[in-house]
């Protein structure tokens, strides 16, 4: 009997050792994972006690006692961390701002601002994929897709990940050799080749797991969602928020540092919350940023009204997106009653990298609403909106958003005036449909709208990049000069002389400034 036991002990020992290898709980009380592990091992234990028939009734009684009490811990410590009876401190996890619409959301150039969506992002990324001969017969692409501001442009990355078993077998001994990088404005796609491959990813299956391996770099840590971004060289990095609990054992989360994970070569550095890099601009996730005015919204005025009376109740809408600002990525989303109505009071931004809110108090149609007037525009050739920007257009708050066929390929771009949401345009270029969208808004007397606001400029300079997009099957070049921190946007069908200019030329043309840069004449 006694071999028994300890046979039973071995084995739940080596029971243990598996589950802490496979799940990573963190040796932490506020983690509820490690109070899932000690429940799951408490309960096979028990199991095993069943035949040792002779086991004493001090040993049966003392576990049923461990087992009852740890238990009542987990289960008090969840009431004692709920909105329930903590709805004050659950309102006072952020502090927010209200601000002024016209004086923080400046007028942009589209240059600057993603005309995709994640899911356009995706197939952007297959296809690239699907060029790269050498790669796609041992690699996957990840569907993270970070969306980073990088050299002050809006781009989305993901690493590559091994195709199975077998291949990760093969390959990694060098590691993953590159990540995708994708311009969101100008749908330029590239596959990165790396110097040295990535050695620490999630499709790792042994110690290199970049889970696994935070895990054993620092086993007390309770990490939130970690994301992949590259640094201002152009290195893949983790960045990897660390949760705190403030309310109760399981209770109000907040990010209090921050380990930084060379994807390569698996070295880390640590940060506290407030000394995080600003080239970082992913550390709180756009879910956790969204929870605390959800909370705040909600519970401002107590639990109780917020399940009876709901009076003052407020939430942010289904969906929400990015906007680069102030060389950070703001999550963006509106707000709206919980009664469930058609129309927004207003919206937020919410900074990713410091956790910042701002409000802003616009009246005006929910965006799943601007979405439809948007889709109606074209309902004969069954388009869909993506979830909608927020722009400064003419000083009027308007929702832009692309417009894609049954593809995912965007045909179309949209905007919808927020007041009123029966203002809506649509054009084949952002061009056009900024200009059709101010027509109309001075055409239903809304004031300030200058529609000859553009001013036209001058450039003179070497090509040194310039890509062919077909929008609406009408061709496009992208032109970027030398010495000139802009691209520039050539409507082939106004300006065929474009066709004769390649990398290398010299050329001269006139454009205009503002929303956009787009080639009005070429001179030479």
């Amino acid at each position: 009997m006694k071999k028994l036991g300890a046979l039973i002990i071995l084995l739940l020992l080596i029971a243990g050792g598996i589950y802490y290898y496979v799940a990573l709980p963190a040796l932490n009380f506020h983690s509820p994972g490690l109070w899932s592990f000690i429940i799951s091992i408490l309960a096979i234990a028990g199991i095993a006690l069943i035949p040792l028939k002779k086991t004493s009734k001090t040993v049966k009684t003392g576990y049923l006692t461990i087992t009852a009490v740890i238990i009542g811990v987990f289960i008090v410590g969840g009431i004692l961390s709920s909105e329930i009876i903590n709805a004050r401190k659950y309102c006072q996890l952020i502090n927010i701002s209200e601000r002024d619409f016209s004086t923080d959301i400046k007028e942009v150039n589209y240059n600057e601002i993603p005309s995709l969506d994640k899911d356009s992002a995706e197939k952007l990324g297959l296809r690239k994929m699907g060029t790269m001969g050498d790669l796609v017969s041992q690699f996957e692409v990840n569907n993270l897709y970070s969306q980073i501001n990088y050299n002050n442009r809006p781009v989305r990355v993901t690493p590559l990940d091994y195709g199975d078993f077998f291949k990760w077998l093969t390959n990694r001994k060098n590691g993953i050799p590159a990540y995708i990088r994708i311009d969101m404005t100008t749908q330029d796609v590239e596959c990165v080749r790396l110097n040295e491959g990535i050695k620490y990813s999630a499709s790792e299956l042994l110690n290199r797991n970049i889970y696994r391996h935070l895990r054993f770099s620092y086993p007390t840590y309770i990490f939130d969602s970690i994301s992949f971004e590259i640094d201002d060289n152009g290195t893949p990095v983790w960045i990897c928020p660390v949760r705190n609990y403030t309310i109760g054992l399981f209770g109000g989360v907040t990010i209090d540092k921050v380990v930084i994970v060379n994807a390569i070569n698996g070295s880390t550095e640590l940060y506290n919350i407030d000394e995080v890099p600003n080239w970082v601009d992913r550390v709180y996730s756009a879910d956790l940023l969204i929870s605390y005015y959800d909370y705040y919204g909600k519970l401002s005025n107590g639990y109780l009204n917020s399940i009876f009376g709901q009076k003052g109740c407020l939430q942010t809408t289904y969906g929400y997106n990015y906007i680069a600002l102030e060389d950070d990525v703001w999550v963006y989303t509106g707000v709206t009653s919980v009664a469930g109505d058609e129309s927004n009071v207003g919206f937020v931004l919410m900074n990713q990298r410091t956790a910042e809110t701002r409000y802003y108090s616009i009246a005006g149609a929910e965006e799943y609403s601007a979405m439809g007037s948007a889709e109606g525009q074209v309902q004969h050739l069954g388009y869909k909106a993506t979830f909608p920007l927020l722009l400064n257009i003419a000083d009027q708050p308007t929702y832009f958003m692309a417009l894609k066929d049954s593809a995912g390929l965007v045909k179309n771009y949209a905007m919808v005036n927020i007041a009123k949401y029966q203002i809506v345009a649509v054009g084949s270029s952002i061009l056009e449909c900024e200009q059709n969208y101010i027509k109309l808004m001075n055409s239903n007397g809304i004031e300030d709208t200058d529609e000859n606001k553009a001013e036209i400029m001058e450039a003179d300079g070497i090509i040194e990049k310039i890509s062919e997009v077909i929008v609406d099957g009408n061709s496009h070049y992208f032109v970027k000069l030398k010495d000139y921190n802009k691209l520039f946007d050539v409507d082939v069908v106004n300006n065929i002389g474009i066709l004769n200019y390649g990398t290398g030329s010299n050329i001269k043309f006139s454009y205009t400034e503002g929303i956009d840069y787009n080639i009005v004449n070429i001179v030479y």
